[in-house]
């Protein structure tokens, strides 16, 4: 169960993770132990998954965004955990989901430009046969864009 000061904690945290103990412990009215005792127990209990630097993708040359929505008639669990394998391996996919509705998955693809996104294409049909409609959306212009997450009351 989280409590007021374990909700700051994250929501700091997804602020800023290279803040200090000090300045974390301050910021919630702690001293140094307790503090670090809390960060410990929300990292072992899961609520903290890892701590990251967040790069941009424009300085990177990584401009265009694609989602991709495909359907598949294999549903049996040997086609799924080798699809699976095959997309978690792509680095160019950075979010990656099993769907309900029209589509069976649907991927957020990050590449350089469009010849980079036909590569990365045609490695993906070509990973695991059984793709009937892979459909791809490009993003023209990216209005928001975060990986904090509202902390509930």
């Amino acid at each position: 169960m989280l409590d007021k000061t374990d909700r700051k904690l994250l929501c700091l945290l997804q602020q800023d993770c290279t803040l200090s103990l000090q300045v974390l412990a301050e910021a919630v009215n702690l001293t140094s132990t307790p503090c670090w005792k809390r960060l410990k127990r929300l990292e072992d209990e899961g609520f903290i998954r890892g701590r990251v630097a967040l790069l941009d993708h424009e300085k990177l040359g990584l401009s265009l965004t694609a989602f991709v929505m495909i359907k598949t008639q294999q549903h049996n669990s040997d086609w799924y955990q080798r699809f699976v394998k095959q997309t978690k391996d792509m680095p160019e996919v950075l979010a990656f989901y099993r769907m309900a509705g029209e589509f069976d998955y649907l991927m957020q693809v990050r590449v350089a430009d469009m010849k980079s996104y036909d590569g990365f294409y045609k490695r993906l049909v070509n990973a695991v046969p059984g793709l009937i409609d892979v459909t791809s959306s490009f993003a023209m212009e990216e209005i928001k864009y975060t990986t904090i997450l509202p902390v509930p009351e």
